[in-house]
């Protein structure tokens, strides 16, 4: 009786959808105390607001590469600059439909007992996006720059372009990462020689 008045509604929740909710569930250095299921359903609430930031750009990125054909200077673009905006074009298209691919997932999976799934593949999914994406940027740079400044200006571009984009969405969050890492481990690292020390 004492166990069934301890469990908290989201606990009771948790038990009818299936999940465990015994201390092995619970990481030992999991601050906010939840339990499997409500972690996955605040992951899948932070990732929904990163996919709704992302993907304004992508609209307006997608937007501009479809007016695009219907200018009247659209004509005069050689083969290169032709299967620069088509290629462009359609990673745009492949960036959009990755980052909405989470919400459709949810929808046909919902109140089907995958949400822990559905978090996991939603997180794949926008990595790909972002890869896709850096691209879509890239072409599209080097699509405006090449018709504006010519090719050499534009391929240049198109490098910073994609240095950028791997720099920023890729290289600053491996290293913050690292750097937590450290931070998490220094005081485990100066305590080792102290406690080999009281040992003696």
């Amino acid at each position: 009786m004492a166990a069934r008045h301890a469990a908290t509604p989201p606990a009771r929740e948790a038990v009818r959808s299936g999940y465990s909710l015994t201390m092995a569930d619970r990481s030992p250095h999991d601050e906010r105390n939840e339990t499997p299921l409500e972690r996955a359903d605040r992951n899948f609430a932070e990732l929904l607001q990163e996919l709704r930031v992302i993907q304004t750009g992508v609209q307006i990125l997608f937007a501009f590469l479809l007016t695009l054909a219907f200018t009247q200077r659209f004509p005069s673009l050689d083969t290169a600059q032709r299967t620069t905006y088509v290629c462009t074009l359609l990673l745009s298209m492949l960036a959009a439909a990755l980052f909405m691919a989470p919400a459709a997932l949810h929808r046909t999976l919902f109140q089907q007992h995958a949400k822990q799934a559905i978090v996991r593949i939603s997180s794949r999914l926008a990595a790909a996006g972002l890869v896709v994406l850096t691209l879509a940027f890239t072409g599209s740079v080097l699509l405006v720059v090449d018709v504006s400044l010519g090719r050499a200006a534009g391929v240049a571009a198109a490098a910073g372009t994609f240095a950028v984009c791997a720099g920023l969405w890729r290289i600053l969050p491996r290293l913050v990462q690292r750097a937590v890492v450290r931070s998490a481990t220094a005081p485990e690292r100066a305590a080792g020689p102290e406690r080999s020390e009281h040992s003696r």
